[in-house]
């Protein structure tokens, strides 16, 4: 799922193309996408852009008569600039903006269908802010509250989106790796040295990442927009060494996600159990990185 720094690139290339720019027709292609009944996304039609805004993990495009548009891409929604008028192709493209100079289309991979577009007037946007605490924008007071306010482990609080904006399954790998905090720590047992540890690393990966995409892009739309990206540290990275240490990246799954981790920089030595591979091998489990590793030599 597109995360705060890739929200940002997008809005950053968004500017340079649609702000001040008459939106002239909206095709869509899907029964599925749109998400409200009133206003209709033809209300914005005829209208100019005034603003562009990031609403957690949405993308909001005001208009100047108070419509918004906004977009949520779910794990597998990508936007593209193609040329104006460009057709809709296949059951992938969802739907399309249509500007003087050029056309903003929502593709999704997949059949789930999990991407949104949710029309809204000015004074009911808020009902789509889950009103998690941006980071880049606050102070340690803040973050320090925001995180001692619920006990929940660290993986969650990152990624509870009414806890802090923007952060999704690949940036809090990121972040508890720069911080060297284990995923499964909980939230209300840190003292204080090791929350300015996750605050600074917050602050740090995302402002860099953000920088990093914006530049990548440049003139160009952001086209490779995926979680996992060369120079990561953790997340996508198991079975390869950390970076920091060599020490192999592990994994936690549950559900869908995953949760990539050093075990050395993190976890103290730990091998954190993955649900479903310690039930399965249950005390064959090797409970730290020397079991591992010996298990290893003995496989070897």
């Amino acid at each position: 799922m597109p995360e705060l720094p890739d929200i940002t690139a997008y809005i950053s290339a968004l500017e340079q193309r649609i702000g001040g720019a008459e939106l002239t027709g909206v095709r869509r292609n899907s029964p599925f996408l749109l998400r409200t009944v009133t206003p209709s996304p033809d209300e914005a039609v005829g209208h100019r852009v005034v603003e562009l805004r990031r609403l957690g993990k949405r993308i909001a495009i005001g208009f100047d008569n108070d419509i918004w548009l906004v977009i949520h891409l779910m794990i597998a929604g990508r936007l593209h600039w193609q040329e104006a008028g460009a057709a809709l192709g296949g059951k992938g493209s969802l739907v399309a903006f249509d500007f003087d100079i050029g056309s903003l289309v929502l593709t999704e991979a997949g059949s789930k269908k999990r991407a949104s577009l949710h029309v809204m007037r000015g004074d009911s946007l808020s009902d789509l802010d889950p009103s998690g605490l941006e980071v880049l924008e606050n102070d340690m007071a803040a973050f320090r509250e925001r995180l001692r306010a619920r006990n929940h482990t660290l993986k969650r609080a990152l990624t509870d989106p009414r806890i802090f904006s923007g952060i999704g399954n690949a940036y809090s790998d990121e972040i508890l790796h720069a911080a060297k905090l284990s995923p499964v720590a909980m939230s209300q047992s840190l003292d204080d040295a090791e929350i300015a540890q996750l605050f600074d690393a917050t602050r740090e990966v995302l402002a860099t990442w953000t920088q990093r995409l914006v530049e990548e892009a440049g003139d160009h739309f952001p086209e490779k927009v995926t979680a996992f990206r060369d120079g990561m540290a953790a997340h996508g990275r198991f079975g390869k060494p950390c970076p920091e240490c060599g020490t192999t990246i592990q994994r936690i799954r549950y559900a869908t996600n995953e949760t990539n981790y050093c075990p050395r920089c993190q976890t103290g030595g730990k091998l954190l159990a993955d649900r479903s591979l310690s039930r399965l091998l249950k005390k064959d489990w090797p409970k730290t990185i020397e079991e591992m590793e010996q298990a290893g030599r003995k496989g070897a």
